[in-house]
């Protein structure tokens, strides 16, 4: 594809997804992480919204935190809370948006004048856990960009957090709609396709890998989805000398990002 129609692909996914909050702000509900998140002064909250059905001790406490931390509360129906948090069991009337700075499109990062050189991609991770432990390690280890689609991956909600030790407001989260679009749009950028597969004769120690690359990390069971698997470039392997079938992925991303790190620094 040339670069112009390229740009222009870009051009139109980023019009559509520049507007979305979710590449702007992780929303955090119930009470306890929305005062956690008013408490933290690292942070920035965009505002808070209340179920108009809320009342009593807990409503006045978040309240007057989030009138001491200087952010707007809004009152919204039960339901839209619901809708908004995207769990009708845990919100207990209660969100806050919270802002992430380094969280934006993939589209756009990519037409920045000095796009991300390695990327993960998220294939259809759904454990909350595992979303937040790859994220706390890509940003440990000094990753440019997670891509994490809104479908096909675990919502970055309370868990992802709560997992990833908090790390997940502070790392670099692209968005994009799905892992196949991201395949597609990484690709058209001229960027490598690698995944991890067990059968793969490559090891990821060995593999020669060009400056642009993107690693796809698939689902717990099912690994990377076909959808996904048919743009890859190469598959790589994690060589295990012990008798043991696969590593848990966020393991696996853990393996990898640090590979990379010991590439840089050697």
């Amino acid at each position: 594809m040339g670069r112009s129609l390229h740009s222009a692909r870009l051009a139109r996914v980023g019009d559509d997804e520049a507007v979305s909050p979710k590449d702007r702000f992780l929303t955090v509900y119930g009470r306890k992480p929305v005062l956690e998140a008013l408490a933290d002064t690292g942070l920035e909250v965009d505002k808070v919204i209340l179920a108009d059905t809320a009342r009593g001790p807990g409503a006045t406490e978040i309240q007057r935190a989030a009138k001491a931390a200087g952010v707007p509360v809004q009152r919204a129906s039960a339901h839209r809370v619901k809708v908004l948090a995207g769990n009708g069991k845990q919100d207990q009337g209660v969100l806050a948006d919270v802002v992430a700075p380094r969280m934006r499109s993939l589209a756009a990062a990519l037409e920045d004048r000095r796009p991300p050189a390695r990327v993960l991609l998220l294939d259809g991770i759904t454990t909350p856990a595992n979303v937040g432990m790859i994220l706390r390690t890509a940003t440990a280890a000094g990753l440019e960009g997670v891509v994490v689609p809104r479908r096909g991956v675990a919502a970055l909600d309370p868990l992802v957090v709560k997992a990833s030790a908090g790390v997940a407001f502070r790392a670099p989260v692209l968005r994009c709609g799905s892992a196949r679009e991201a395949a597609e749009l990484l690709t058209e950028a001229g960027y490598s396709l690698y995944a991890l597969g067990a059968s793969a004769k490559t090891t990821l120690y060995n593999a020669d890998l060009p400056q642009r690359a993107a690693f796809v990390l698939g689902a717990e069971t099912a690994g990377v989805g076909e959808e996904v698997g048919e743009l890859v470039t190469e598959w790589l392997s994690i060589p295990m000398p012990g008798d043991v079938e696969s590593l848990n992925v966020s393991a696996a991303a853990a393996v990898l990002s640090f590979e990379l790190v010991r590439r840089a620094v050697s």
